[in-house]
């Protein structure tokens, strides 16, 4: 039953509460509170207050873990594993990947070379500011200030 719930969220968030308007606008008539509900129910967990704003791709979810008061900004793209802590902001446009592409042999090409996955760490009160790009492997620690672009 509970993977049936966790599909169902799934479909609802990339087919309607992705494209409802960003939690600051007049007219958004509860978008933060829509995307949260299904968010909680999609993310391996998901704290308090947290906010996920209009746009935001996180492929399946599963391995996205979002403590109290943190958000995923407007049009951000993430995937997991990645762990946010509390009280994290973050700015439109922000890109987290978690896995890349291996370039070390000649004899097979680099799409086919995947490496493997390398989990990403936001720690506490952490600001993220617009269309930061953040790759595997980078933990960011308590207090810091990542600047835009």
């Amino acid at each position: 039953m509970k993977k049936i719930i966790y599909y169902i969220c799934l479909f609802l968030y990339y087919f309607i509460a992705r494209h409802l308007p960003g939690s600051d606008l007049p007219y958004s008539f509860g978008s933060k509170q829509i995307r949260g509900f299904l968010c909680r129910r999609i993310f391996r967990k998901a704290g308090r207050n947290i906010n996920i704003e209009h746009g935001v791709f996180f492929a399946s979810g599963m391995d996205i873990e979002i403590g109290d008061n943190s958000g995923l900004g407007l049009n951000a793209r993430v995937t997991g594993p990645l762990k946010i802590g509390n009280d994290v902001m973050m700015g439109p446009d922000v890109m987290i990947f978690t896995q890349n592409h291996k370039n070390d042999r000649l004899d097979i090409p680099m799409r086919l070379q995947t490496a493997p996955k390398e989990g990403v760490v936001i720690e506490d009160d952490v600001w993220i500011a617009a269309r930061v790009i953040i790759l595997p492997g980078i933990t960011i620690h308590k207090g810091a200030i990542v600047g835009a672009g």
